[in-house]
């Protein structure tokens, strides 16, 4: 417990606690979308981008940007084909993310680092600019949340009131890459998907309201993050992994335990 509050690691435990309050929330939303499989994709994506960003000289802000705008690109290209197009951009993503490390000067070792966590080496500029991308998307969440609820559960109301539902779209895909891109920066490719996928998937079969689900996936979220932190610290295991497994854990034991109870 001493090591969790070691001014050494304040800025990891701090940046990654963004990431975990952060990506549940964008993984409710993905969940409730059927696009949570889009996630990995973009992640990719945004890695593969950030990381070609570095090789030309791009800060971190920018070239998180810059994967961003890429990703949101090529998922309007793919998205008529489903999960296939996702899966799509997950195999270009982490091709070109491997074939950009090879064939410059950052070499493997940087891939490696974007691909399976760096948390205990995160500076203060991943914390920011993973707060400078949450802010937007934390004050917009009830705005985004009402329109992309009713276009998932009313499809054509938008097209049958003339609303201009491309702003809401377009603005919940750029914030979502956005957070994929420094959320992937900080804790890894990995780490990152679980934290959006796992705790909305295990959350919703136990609550009957929307803001009931955002605020038990944010609790399996940081709690998982924080159980997470202190076993790789006092087990000196590496993060991402950790991370991984004890949010599969909590989530299959979420999602057992409400089978069993409600067993007829």
């Amino acid at each position: 417990m001493d090591l969790l509050f070691d001014p050494l690691f304040r800025i990891p435990l701090l940046t990654g606690l963004a990431a975990a309050l952060l990506l549940p929330l964008l993984g409710a939303l993905l969940h409730a979308r059927e696009e949570w499989l889009a996630a990995l994709g973009v992640a990719h994506v945004t890695a593969a981008a950030q990381l070609a960003g570095a090789a030309l000289g791009l800060p971190l802000m920018a070239g998180g940007a810059l994967g961003a705008f890429v990703a949101v690109a090529a998922k309007q290209l793919v998205t008529r084909q489903g999960n296939l197009g996702y899966a799509l951009l997950m195999f270009a993503g982490w091709a070109v993310l491997y074939l950009v490390a090879v064939n410059s000067s950052l070499g493997e070792s940087l891939a490696h680092a974007m691909s399976e966590g760096q948390i205990f080496l995160v500076g203060k500029e991943h914390l920011i600019v993973l707060v400078l991308a949450g802010l937007p998307f934390l004050i917009a969440l009830p705005w985004l949340s009402h329109r992309l609820l009713r276009a998932r559960f009313f499809p054509g109301f938008e097209q049958a009131n003339a609303l201009p539902g491309w702003r809401w779209h377009l603005s919940f895909d750029l914030l979502a890459a956005l957070l994929l891109a420094f959320g992937t920066s900080s804790l890894g490719l990995m780490a990152s998907f679980a934290l959006v996928v796992l705790p909305a998937w295990s959350v919703f079969v136990w609550v009957n309201s929307w803001r009931l689900a955002l605020f038990a996936s944010v609790g399996v979220g940081v709690l998982s993050y924080v159980a997470a932190f202190m076993l790789s610290l006092k087990f000196d295991q590496p993060f991402a992994p950790v991370q991984v497994a004890v949010l599969l854990a909590v989530a299959v034991l979420l999602r057992g335990s409400h089978g069993l109870l409600h067993r007829h």
